[in-house]
């Protein structure tokens, strides 16, 4: 297969620059008058992959799936096979983190050979980014992608994220990190190639670190029911045009449950945030 950066950069110019949220919390269920359980996991599921069919980027978010056990897994497997099968990238939300061994068996389970893995994952580096090379060499020789949590949304977060080393945020040293990562990829495959190694920075962070060297994805939560407005994407971090890709879960999925209104509220939001992702 083709470098996940590549082919994220190319369904994001057929398709548009926007990731959709597969996020089924039990209160989204019983507002589509579904049963809190795994049949209505699965009927979800079944609307949100016909509606999203024709979107560059589908996330499930996988603790909505946990918390079913092994039958909310079996429900994550299909809805990931079907959503490939349509042609749309799949991003499963997973955030792990871990270290050693541990996280060599996360990286086989989200980025190998298993029935979990995506095309893309996301994962936590506070316990050192050094800690996700098991993933991240997993990842590029399956290729696959990673994205790597940066600055996030929540404002919690910022204690940690804001703190400096160095003269520099955390948020930027892993920023810089990534960078690093794509810069000794870019050496194999291809000068001027986008890397698979993305951040995600929130849509709703006051400080977003500076993107303008990364040479990959940068996933932007928290558009719409998180607070965060379209017209903030504009220049986030410096990125370069078309570097951004918006994420949004509930602001859509609360125009479910028929298949035609969450297209159509899909659609809304893809034409909100698609010149602004542009540059």
């Amino acid at each position: 297969m083709t470098g996940f950066g590549v082919r994220l950069a190319d369904a994001k110019a057929r398709r548009g620059p926007l990731c959709l949220g597969i996020d089924p919390h039990p209160e989204l269920l019983r507002a589509w008058d579904l049963p809190v359980t795994p049949d209505g996991l699965a009927a979800f599921c079944d609307i949100c992959i016909e509606a999203y069919a024709g979107f560059a980027v589908v996330k499930p978010q996988v603790a909505f799936f946990e918390s079913y056990g092994a039958a909310g897994y079996a429900v994550l497997e299909r809805t990931m096979a079907a959503l490939r099968a349509a042609g749309v990238l799949v991003l499963a939300d997973a955030k792990r983190g871990d270290i050693g061994s541990t996280m060599a068996a996360y990286a086989a389970a989200w980025a190998g050979d298993s029935p979990l893995a995506a095309d893309a994952v996301t994962a936590s580096p506070y316990l050192g980014f050094g800690s996700l090379r098991p993933l991240i060499e997993t990842a590029v020789a399956h290729d696959r992608g990673v994205f790597v949590l940066a600055a996030t949304s929540n404002p919690e977060g910022a204690t940690v994220q804001q703190a400096r080393f160095d003269d520099r945020s955390v948020a930027q040293q892993i920023v810089d990190q990534a960078a690093v990562i794509n810069r000794t990829a870019g050496q194999t495959t291809g000068p001027g190639e986008p890397g698979s190694v993305g951040v995600v920075v929130g849509a709703t962070a006051f400080q977003p670190p500076d993107l303008g060297a990364l040479n990959g994805p940068v996933l932007v939560p928290g558009v719409g029911a998180q607070g965060g407005r379209p017209e903030a994407l504009g220049g986030l971090g410096g990125a370069a045009p078309g570097q951004l890709l918006p994420a949004a879960s509930r602001e859509v999925l609360r125009a479910g449950p028929a298949v035609s209104e969450l297209r159509a509220a899909g659609q809304r939001m893809l034409d909100a945030v698609a010149y602004l992702a542009a540059g």
